[in-house]
């Protein structure tokens, strides 16, 4: 082979240089072929593949999408789920509970703390975005379900008035025949309409309104939601024959009812009031308004369940979605009574909105429940959201459990009696609860301890009275041979709650009362004697009076009455009481809207006939908003219960 010779260089340095070149040539064709291979293998080649691979090899997926996160977290959580002994691949607990001490303590509280900072790992997986992101996410899946939503055939709220067996109102708005008591059914009406022009007047577009200083209260529980006194109060309005003050109400949420707010907000509180106020709002006047504000609120609501086993957080800010558990809770966890207090409501968002999600979320809350061991077959009140697993092991009927208990059986009867798993966790709940915390008192008075680890505190708080009315409305669906035992039981507790009442100065019954050191249905301690205007007690006498018509149901209704227009109304409003046990009173200077919800709605209720808001067709919410019986053969099918159209 011949080469040129270039001036000033040697033959061999030109061959020298020829091979360098192969070298680098060899290297460079290594390296090309290496990084194409690897766009083959890489996450992000998905684009050039989808150039090179047909449709049927690949399908198309955005890089950084929420699909290429999903997979990766799915992953991320099963390697997680794997090493933490968990088998469900959406973040459910399988795992049961070990044996349980009969007695809590600080080691248990520790482990229990240990399980709990253990899950933060997978939760720190699933929520390892932004909180901007996070939000964006959520808007997207929301905006989806609502696609979905929006596509199916609307509620039909004339089927819907078709499907109650009676007027909602009545024949006659429930009013009596009886002189006497029609005059105390008008009495409370007054009641209602001083209280409510005292907050319109002091108090318009806030929450609450505070009768002494005459000015209104917002709070920190409804996140930047105001006007819960608004629209706690929409029904009982309705209800009442206050129309003139129902369309004041009305007006003000269409117009200035702005769900758009940041804030913490009590997850509880907002569905109780506002989502199960609106919902009464519109089944029992039909206006689209308020089906278009409940819809839009439950949307919100939806990011609280983005927790690894679906139990949502206690606190959400409604304008992000962001969510959190309350500081107190114990090692983070989410409160019994109020993941428990979510079914009612979200199964009619899902009838309203024909979109299925509402009930997935609050069925998914149920599963888990059924899934994980129960010490005794009773239900602790703290759950992390993150493992699944019990933090503490303190029962109670009152605060921190009550309504979970309360909404096992009215899910039952609002589903028209076909829910038969909400029938047999509320039955054997109940089976566990008088095996283990229903006590008589030396003085023969029945009452309900709270139960810490197996050890019994001989206290009832005014929250668990709720529990009279409850086992009273659950007797008739019994195990046939123990529902007069049912019946007598409500009858007991509720006695029981009238004397915490009748032992008072004022005649009205404290926060908590005790029965130990001799003291019985009484408060032995200065923190648990005030009074806020609490329903509990007078919504077992309504429903009381209800099945059994008793005269004595109403006689303490009207002794509660007495109680409250006595010390309890100011110039301005009703105020609760600081001791009701001080023969002069206190005021606490605050109105409370359940007042306005409850308290006053069940007086009223109780001195009206039976046809007004009839219990076959309507079940009241922990917050005493009705919501309908669900007949879905009647909804979904053709005709109705009957042919007359309801009345309004």
């Amino acid at each position: 082979m011949v080469f040129r010779k270039l001036p000033g260089v040697s033959a061999s340095g030109m061959g020298l240089r020829l091979s360098q070149k192969f070298v680098f040539l060899l290297f460079l064709s290594g390296l090309v072929t290496l990084c194409f291979g690897a766009l083959f293998f890489l996450p992000d080649s998905v684009r050039l593949k989808r150039i090179f691979l047909s449709k049927t090899e690949s399908q198309p997926v955005t890089v950084g999408s929420d699909n290429d996160l999903r997979d990766h977290l799915k992953k991320g959580a099963k390697d997680m789920e794997h090493l933490r002994g968990i088998t469900s691949a959406k973040g459910e607990t399988s795992t049961k509970l070990k044996s349980l001490s009969r007695k809590p303590s600080i080691t248990n509280e520790a482990k229990a703390d240990e399980k709990v900072v253990g899950g933060e790992a997978l939760e720190d997986l699933t929520m390892s975005r932004s909180k901007t992101e996070s939000s964006s996410k959520d808007e997207k899946v929301t905006s989806s379900s609502n696609q979905r939503a929006n596509t199916d055939t609307s509620f039909d709220y004339n089927k819907f008035k078709k499907c109650l067996l009676k007027p909602p109102l009545g024949i006659e708005h429930g009013k009596s025949s009886h002189p006497q008591t029609l005059h105390r059914r008008d009495k409370v009406k007054e009641m209602m309409k001083f209280a409510w022009d005292n907050y319109k007047s002091f108090a318009w577009g806030k929450n609450e309104l505070r009768p002494l200083t005459k000015n209104g209260h917002i709070g920190n529980m409804f996140g930047g939601l105001r006007g819960a006194s608004i629209v706690d109060s929409l029904d009982t309005l309705y209800i009442m024959g206050l129309i003139d003050e129902y369309n004041d109400a009305k007006e003000w949420v269409e117009t200035s009812l702005d769900l758009n707010s940041n804030g913490e907000a009590s997850l509880f509180e907002v569905n109780i009031r506002y989502v199960g106020g609106l919902l009464s709002a519109y089944y029992l006047t039909g206006e689209e308004m308020f089906k278009r504000k409940v819809l839009e609120l439950g949307e919100k609501l939806l990011p609280a369940f983005n927790t690894p086993t679906g139990i949502p957080r206690g606190v959400i800010n409604l304008g992000s979605g962001t969510s959190w558990s309350w500081g107190w809770a114990s090692a983070g966890s989410s409160i019994l009574a109020e993941f428990g207090t979510l079914h009612l409501e979200f199964v009619h968002l899902s009838e309203l909105s024909n979109n299925p999600i509402y009930t997935e979320k609050v069925m998914n809350i149920r599963r888990l429940l059924n899934k994980i061991e129960k010490p005794h077959g009773l239900y602790p009140n703290f759950l992390s959201p993150v493992s699944g697993n019990w933090v503490q092991h303190h029962v109670s009927i009152g605060g921190l459990g009550d309504s979970f208990y309360e909404y096992l059986i009215k899910s039952y009867l609002m589903s028209d009696k076909t829910d038969e798993e909400a029938k047999n966790m509320y039955y054997s709940a109940l089976e566990a609860i008088e095996a283990n915390l229903v006590q008589k008192s030396p003085g023969g008075l029945t009452y309900m301890a709270e139960w810490r680890g197996g050890i019994l505190d001989h206290k009832m708080g005014h929250l668990a009275c709720f529990s009279g009315g409850m086992v009273g409305i659950g007797a008739d669906d019994g195990a046939p041979e123990k529902r007069q035992h049912f019946l007598d039981l409500a009858a007991e507790i509720t006695h029981t709650c009238h004397e915490s009442y009748s032992r008072s100065a004022t005649k009205l019954g404290p926060e908590a009362f005790r029965f130990d050191g001799g003291a019985e249905a009484t408060a032995t301690r200065l923190s648990d004697r005030y009074y806020i205007l609490r329903p509990e007690v007078i919504e077992s006498y309504m429903y009381m009076w209800r099945l059994t018509h008793d005269p004595k149901y109403r006689e303490w209704g009207w002794e509660a009455v007495e109680a409250l227009e006595q010390h309890c109304r100011v110039e301005a409003g009703f105020s609760g009481i600081r001791d009701v046990y001080a023969q002069t009173v206190s005021h606490d200077n605050m109105q409370q809207s359940f007042f306005l919800s409850e308290t006053l709605k069940y007086l009223y209720l109780l001195f009206s006939d039976d046809d007004l808001l009839p219990l076959e067709d309507w079940v009241f919410n922990t917050e005493a908003h009705p919501l309908p019986v669900i007949r879905k053969s009647c909804l979904h099918g053709e005709g109705g219960t009957h042919d007359k159209t309801t009345s309004e």
